[in-house]
């Protein structure tokens, strides 16, 4: 492939993300990877798997572009933004009427306001406690002995409105594991912490 490419790695707490695109901005890899203790390490694996995906050599990167937690790890970016602003100019390349969004993250919540034109108005994130988190959502997987991806779907035809006393992960764990000795199906269970991480987010 002879034509230049451009390359987007976003580091969370949890995950290295990266994305390989053309001049025209189609995606031609991605992959996601585990961050680990070893923040460096992910990034030069994902960044080898996109760019093994898409059998282009590293010399044909024409830009790379870092975002996330870990933006600054990235030594031979161009330049890093923001997560706040990545998801404002990503939402609004997808759908120009979005005004309002919501990024549960490993480590902490944002919500985004943008105006009409896609520019960020206001931001509030909560990065102070791992409640209502992509941790918190692990540790309730795992309590729950479910895949995180079927977390949100588990709760389809729930009846219960079940209320947990607790959204620090710790004693939510802990409960939710008193829940399932008690008999609490699982899906009810899912259903009172979804309702939760959604409180939590709304307020």
């Amino acid at each position: 492939m002879d034509d230049m490419t451009y390359l987007g790695i976003d580091i969370g707490s949890l995950s290295c993300d990266a994305v390989l695109v053309d001049d025209s901005g189609n995606v031609l890899a991605t992959t996601v990877v585990p961050t680990g203790a070893r923040n460096q390490e992910a990034i030069e694996r994902a960044t080898r798997e996109v760019l093994a995906q898409a059998k282009v050599a590293r010399e044909a990167v024409r830009a790379v572009i870092s975002t996330g937690y870990g933006r600054n790890r990235v030594e031979d970016r161009m330049a890093s933004v923001t997560e706040i602003t990545c998801h404002a100019r990503g939402i609004y390349a997808l759908n120009q009427d979005v005004q309002l969004l919501i990024d549960i993250g490993g480590q902490d919540s944002k919500t985004i306001r943008l105006d009409k034109d896609g520019q960020v108005v206001d931001f509030a994130m909560n990065d102070k406690c791992a409640a209502g988190t992509g941790r918190f959502l692990e540790a309730m997987a795992r309590a729950l002995q479910v895949d995180i991806e079927v977390l949100g779907r588990l709760d389809h035809d729930a009846q219960k409105d079940l209320t947990l006393s607790s959204m620090c992960t710790v004693f939510a764990e802990s409960e939710v594991v008193s829940l399932i000795a008690e008999g609490i199906e699982v899906k009810e269970i899912a259903r009172g912490l979804n309702r939760a991480i959604a409180s939590r987010i709304y307020a």
